[in-house]
């Protein structure tokens, strides 16, 4: 008797899980990190002409989805700096944290990061720091520019795993700590 009830509970789960899959289609940190190192190319001369300007590469990117913050990505990432200023050129490493909203484009089938802010960010040598407050203005406009442009994950028309329903029949998406979830029923 038993083993036919847990024979009956392991297909009810088993029907729940197939049937989850028919109304909505996840995406992963893991996929998200890939997607973001595969498209990143952010790369930009930012700052005050004659004053303060660098060139900045973004690379390293890794994001966590809903973790620190509901409804919010946070990425880590690193910035090579090229640094040109009245004290003369110099190289630096910034270390980043970013968080950002993602935002799904249902025409695009893609999901991008808007409203993207560094909230926090050091940089080595340390004596650069007066210089990357100086810039960080300039660097949070770019970063937000590029995000609201470029798409973090596209889903795919031809994929076997589901994207192209995803892509068909979204219905927006939600958060939650390690995935985006796109539902397919209100």
């Amino acid at each position: 008797m038993k083993k036919m009830i847990f024979a009956a509970a392991l297909m009810l789960s088993g029907v729940l899980v197939g049937c989850n899959q028919l109304t909505q289609y996840s995406i992963s940190e893991q996929e998200i990190n890939q997607a973001l190192q595969k498209r990143n190319d952010f790369s930009k001369d930012i700052g005050l002409p004659g004053v303060a300007e660098a060139h900045i590469v973004l690379n390293n990117l890794a994001s966590e989805i809903g973790r620190e913050e509901p409804n919010k990505v946070t990425l880590t990432g690193d910035a090579n700096l090229d640094l040109s200023s009245l004290f003369g050129n110099q190289k630096a490493l910034m270390k980043l944290k970013l968080k950002a909203l993602p935002v799904f484009d249902k025409e695009k089938g893609a999901i991008f990061l808007q409203e993207m802010e560094v909230v926090d960010a050091t940089v080595t040598p340390e004596k650069m720091q007066g210089v990357l407050q100086t810039l960080m203005p300039y660097l949070n406009q770019s970063l937000r520019n590029y995000f609201n442009h470029r798409p973090a994950y596209v889903l795919k028309e031809d994929s076997s795993r589901g994207e192209a329903l995803a892509k068909k029949f979204a219905k927006g998406i939600e958060v939650k700590p390690g995935e985006i979830i796109i539902p397919f029923t209100d």
